[in-house]
């Protein structure tokens, strides 16, 4: 017996050992240079506040645009170059949507057309190929028309699955993803179908969330995907000029120098001053900005907050702390029905919100954005005392895998006087939803209440142990 025990025993210490020496390279491996990136303050005399939000008036939906609209606009006016980097960018959508992926996509193809010197650029995640099961029409389009197209390598971020990556970095993804598809696409039953091997990468949890796009004229940094489906969802975002598009460009070339050979033409943009303090902040460096904020809130100031996803325990401390110190924080979320088509069952913003709520006492409140069938989807806080408004937007969820280096994405924070037109555009975007100013924006917090929901808790919990989650 122990003859043929050793063996077994030594095959699975080995195995044991090689997963753990994964997992472990996985968690803490250097993340690639100039990620979690934190630009210097830059002096702004034009930063703009931009929305799209879907109202649901009595079930039937107004929608109003501006983001979209934004990206188009500055496609038409560069002249030396357009750097556009996006998380989903697809016309993948099961049901009735404006197309504005394709819109998007002719509008790059026509300045191509009319300018070919002109470099243009777009960065996008695998998700768009289904982790590689098949081909994207709408990027071989644009590749074909010399546009350069890079899908950035998420190998090579830090692993969010501490259950699971190991095994997937060690025994799974030396076989690709590549070939005939034959399970049933997640994200839309109507896509081309996936290999096995593309949705065991998809459960490694990675991905460049970024929603970037830039010119040498002006730089949007924003929540809102380029994808049909994703159309109605409410985002936000900050369009600004001047000196910080440098900085912009630093964390865009910082994915192309480890996903490909592309290297975007250098430019040079004049410091100039105004009323606005403007920083680019990426990855990890989004988690210390908030965490600062909050932090720094005193007693009598004003915390606005309007995310998609909120889950980061250190973040939630940092709420409770300053909710308990005397900070009056107001908080809309999204009541998480569902993600990419799959329902979530109120994760992770229902049990967070019956913790808060339970520890603060009355100096945090909370509402629910009064959804159809999109999502609440920005990523978004303000704080506001009688001397600053310090702002931060852009595609960093308030969670673990969004600020903590496993996800690339890119926020802008904005601090100037109060009364600045963008800091004043924000305070009242917030307070016309909140106090449901000429319609129904949002829901008391009763409404999609958790109340002492032990299994939401604890799926939760493990969801959080595990990292084997959308957030």
């Amino acid at each position: 017996m122990k003859i043929t025990k050793s063996p077994i025993r030594l095959i699975s210490a080995f195995i044991l050992s090689v997963v753990l020496a994964a997992t472990l390279y996985g968690l803490f491996k250097p993340i690639p240079e100039n990620t979690s990136y934190e630009g210097e303050m830059h002096s702004a005399d034009d930063v703009s506040f931009l929305f799209n939000r879907s109202i649901n008036d009595n079930g039937e939906r107004i929608f109003e645009e501006e983001i979209f609209s934004a990206i188009i606009e500055g496609i038409e006016e560069a002249e030396e170059m357009i750097v556009l980097d996006v998380f989903m960018f697809n016309d993948m959508a099961e049901g009735d949507f404006p197309g504005v992926s394709r819109e998007i996509a002719e509008a790059l193809i026509n300045k191509k057309e009319d300018h070919p010197e002109m470099p243009i650029t777009v960065i996008t995640d695998p998700i768009n190929t289904s982790y590689y099961s098949h081909e994207s029409e709408l990027l071989n389009e644009m590749e074909e028309e010399d546009i350069q197209v890079v899908i950035t390598d998420i190998t090579r971020l830090q692993d969010s699955n501490p259950l699971y990556s190991g095994v997937w970095r060690a025994f799974i993804q030396w076989f690709g993803q590549s070939g005939p598809g034959w399970i049933e696409n997640p994200f839309d039953p109507e896509a081309p179908e996936m290999t096995a091997r593309s949705i065991l990468k998809l459960m490694n949890g990675r991905a460049n969330h970024r929603k970037v796009f830039f010119t040498e004229k002006t730089g949007l940094i924003s929540s809102a995907n380029i994808h049909d489906e994703s159309y109605y969802y409410t985002n936000t975002g900050f369009q600004v000029s001047g000196k910080v598009l440098e900085d912009i460009y630093e964390t865009e070339q910082a994915v192309l120098n480890f996903s490909s050979d592309v290297r975007l033409p250098d430019f040079h943009v004049e410091e100039e001053e105004g009323d606005y303090s403007v920083q680019v902040l990426t990855e990890g460096a989004n988690f210390q900005r908030v965490q600062d904020m909050l932090d720094e809130a005193e007693a009598g100031n004003e915390v606005w907050i309007g995310v998609y996803f909120i889950s980061d325990p250190e973040i939630i401390e940092s709420i409770e702390e300053a909710a308990l110190r005397g900070v009056e924080i107001n908080m809309i979320l999204d009541p998480n029905e569902s993600a990419f088509g799959i329902e979530v069952f109120g994760m992770p913003n229902r049990p967070v919100s019956e913790d808060l709520m339970e520890s603060t006492g009355e100096s945090l409140t909370i509402r629910w954005y009064n959804t159809l069938d999109e999502q609440f989807h920005p990523k978004m806080m303000a704080v506001y005392s009688e001397e600053r408004a310090k702002m931060i937007a852009g595609s960093a969820n308030f969670s673990s895998r969004n600020m903590r280096n496993n996800n690339l994405d890119t926020n802008l924070y904005v601090e100037s006087p109060p009364d600045a037109e963008a800091a004043v555009e924000v305070r009242e975007w917030f307070e016309e939803i909140w106090f449901n100013e000429s319609h129904k924006y949002t829901a008391d917090y009763e409404e999609y209440e958790n109340p002492h929901s032990a299994w939401r808790q604890w799926v939760y919990r493990l969801q959080k142990i595990s990292g084997v989650t959308t957030y």
